[in-house]
């Protein structure tokens, strides 16, 4: 191989991860919302993860990406639900982590069972059912050593009582789950059928161990 040639290929790859990075801009840019969006910084990863996804045929036609961005404070609003196809935020909304992941904000995470601790990284959703919790989401994690134990864990997504600002207002933070992505019991029965049967969740938290372990990132 010639260094002359080496130098398109390698100019090429770069042109190629620049305009990846531009598209992925653009899309940001042109969704529509009066609420808040998820940073560029996490709506990029979720949206590579995502589309490593969707390419494996591992998601539906939904066209539906969930964000939740644990580096927020438990008391905002910390998980969204994105149609990228037409470019809108359909869900704005809090959610808990888990109990020993943190207190208001969120510090530590596990894919160990008993740990009471949320996970990290993408997740496939799968179909709703009624159990303990009433209306809850099956969550399929699809990141070996990270979540994967998702479904041994009863990591699923469910309404609590304790998501709610009436809670932050009376004990000054969210409630917290077992390690489930609770929601609000105002907006559970909205968003989780919304969501349901094989669309992408990503949680994102800062983690630089999760990053350079992730495969749908890297």
């Amino acid at each position: 191989m010639s260094f002359a040639w080496l130098f398109v290929v390698l100019a090429s790859l770069s042109a190629f991860a620049q305009n990846s990075t531009s598209d992925v801009r653009a899309l940001y840019d042109n969704i529509i919302s009066a609420r808040p969006k998820p940073t560029f910084e996490v709506f990029e990863k979720a949206v590579a993860g995502y589309y490593e996804l969707k390419n494996n045929g591992n998601l539906g036609d939904k066209n539906l990406l969930t964000i939740i961005d644990f580096s927020l404070s438990a008391n905002k609003r910390r998980l969204w639900v994105i149609d990228l196809h037409k470019k809108t935020i359909l869900e704005h909304s809090l959610v808990a982590h888990g109990k020993h992941t943190g207190q208001e904000f969120a510090r530590h995470f596990s894919n160990t069972p008993t740990s009471k601790k949320s996970s990290l990284g993408f997740y496939i959703t799968g179909e709703t059912y009624h159990g303990k919790h009433g209306l809850s989401l099956y969550l399929h994690g699809v990141e070996k050593g990270i979540n994967d134990n998702a479904m041994d864990r009863s990591i699923v997504m469910h309404g609590a009582k304790y998501v709610s600002f009436d809670f932050i207002k009376k004990y000054g933070r969210l409630g917290r789950s077992f390690g489930c992505p609770a929601l609000p019991m105002t907006k559970h029965k909205r968003i989780m059928p919304l969501i349901a049967n094989k669309t992408c969740l990503f949680i994102y938290f800062p983690d630089d161990k999760y990053f350079k372990k992730s495969n749908l990132i890297n």
